[in-house]
């Protein structure tokens, strides 16, 4: 059953009444006697959670899938590390080649020398 919200316009007065949508809206202010009108109130939807339809009321077998993904995971995970991992070195990289074909050095090129 929806909640409605309602104003008097003679004491001001705000409350909120749950009725069926199928019943008239309310005229009068049960407080004093004012007409009331009826306002226009935001839906009280929250979705929390890391997604709405994929981790809302998984089945069970969704459950066990996530569960293997989860320690597939962590076993692959921790298995690609090699334990002693060298760092990358300039000197191990291959020069790049230029847009002709030739290569050139990593270190940037002198400046042109100046003419007088």
């Amino acid at each position: 059953m929806p909640t409605y919200e309602y104003e008097c316009l003679k004491c001001r007065r705000v409350f909120e009444i749950r009725q069926r949508i199928s019943e008239p809206a309310l005229k009068v202010c049960d407080v004093c006697g004012g007409e009331v009108r009826r306002l226009l109130s935001a839906a009280p939807f929250i979705l929390k959670g890391e997604g709405w339809y994929v981790t809302d009321y998984p089945s069970e077998s969704r459950k066990q899938a996530l569960q293997s993904e989860k320690s597939s995971s962590e076993k692959s995970s921790s298995s690609d590390k090699p334990a002693d991992k060298p760092a990358d070195k300039p000197a191990d990289k291959p020069a790049a080649k230029g847009s002709d074909g030739t290569t050139t050095a990593s270190a940037p090129a002198p400046p042109p020398a100046k003419s007088d």
